[in-house]
C-alpha cells in the first residue's frame, strides 16, 4: 500500500518536472525565432489588436473598481490607527507595484489565453498547422513568436494605462465618498510614488505578458484532436498562464525587494 503511494506520487513528481522542462525548451525555442528573421508583421500587428486593444475595456474596468474598493479598505484600517491620511499613497504604490499587475495579468490571462489556445488549437485539429508545415512555413514562428511578442510589448502599456484607472477610482472614492480634498489626494499620491515602484509593475506586466502569450499557443500546439482536446488545451492554458503569472509575482517580488 504504502508502496504504491510512492509510487504514484514518484509519478505525478516526474510528470510535472517533465512538463515543466517542455514548457521551458518550447519557450527557448520561441524566444530564439523572435532573433531570426523572418519577420511576419501582419501576424504581429493583429496579434497587438487583439492582446492589447481589445484587452483595455476589461483591464480598466478592473483596475478601476479595485482602486476604489482598495481605498476603502485602506480607510477602514487606517481609522484604527488615526492613519486616514495614508489612503492616497497607499492605495497608489498597491496598484502600481501589485494589484495593478497581477490583476491586469490575470484578466489578460483568462481573455488571452484561452483564446490562443483554442484558435491555435482548432488549426492543429482541422490540419492547418499541417499546410503551413507543407507550405514551408515554421509554425511557431508564424503562429506563436508574432503573439508573445505583442503580448510581452502590450500587456506592460495595459499595467500602465491600468494603475492610472486604478488611482482614479481610489480619488473618485476618496473625495466623493471619504472626504479627502481633491489637490491634497493627488498631492500626496504624486509625493510618495517612486520611479521604480512604477518601473517595477512594468517590469512584471512584460513577463506576465510573455507567460500568457507562451501557454496559450503550447496547450494550443499541444491540444488533442476533436472538441474535447481543444476544451481541454483552453483550460488547461488559462490555469497554467494563472498559475505562473502569481508565482512570477512573488519571485519579482522577491527580486525587487532585495535590490
Amino acid at each position: 500500500m504504502i508502496e504504491r503511494g510512492l509510487a504514484s506520487l514518484g509519478r505525478i513528481v516526474l510528470d510535472g518536472l517533465a512538463g515543466a522542462g517542455r514548457v521551458a525548451l518550447y519557450a527557448l525555442t520561441v524566444v530564439s525565432h523572435l532573433l531570426r528573421p523572418p519577420f511576419y508583421g501582419r501576424e504581429f500587428l493583429h496579434a497587438l489588436m487583439q492582446i492589447g486593444w481589445l484587452s483595455l475595456p476589461v483591464v480598466g474596468m478592473t483596475a478601476l473598481f479595485t482602486g476604489a474598493a482598495l481605498a476603502l479598505q485602506i480607510y477602514a484600517g487606517g481609522a484604527r490607527f488615526s492613519a486616514e491620511s495614508v489612503v492616497p499613497s497607499i492605495t497608489a504604490i498597491g496598484m502600481v507595484r501589485e494589484l495593478g499587475p497581477v490583476l491586469g495579468g490575470l484578466m489578460v490571462a483568462a481573455r488571452v489565453a484561452s483564446s490562443i489556445a483554442a484558435e491555435i488549437g482548432t488549426m492543429k485539429v482541422t490540419e492547418q498547422i499541417d499546410a503551413l508545415v507543407t507550405l514551408s512555413t515554421d509554425p511557431l514562428k508564424y503562429l506563436a513568436a508574432p503573439r508573445v511578442l505583442a503580448a510581452t510589448l502590450s500587456v506592460p502599456l495595459l499595467v500602465g494605462v491600468g494603475d492610472v484607472i486604478g488611482i482614479m477610482g481610489g480619488w473618485m472614492v476618496g473625495t466623493g465618498r471619504l472626504g479627502f480634498n481633491s489637490a491634497t489626494y493627488i498631492k500626496n499620491t504624486w509625493e510618495y510614488l517612486e520611479f521604480w515602484d512604477v518601473g517595477s509593475g512594468l517590469v512584471k506586466g512584460a513577463a506576465f505578458g510573455f507567460i500568457v502569450a507562451l501557454m496559450g499557443c503550447f496547450y494550443g500546439m499541444n491540444s488533442g484532436r476533436g472538441a474535447q482536446g481543444v476544451g481541454a488545451a483552453t483550460k488547461s492554458a488559462v490555469v497554467a498562464a494563472s498559475i505562473l503569472i502569481l508565482a512570477a509575482n512573488y519571485t519579482l517580488t522577491e527580486v525587487f525587494f532585495s535590490a
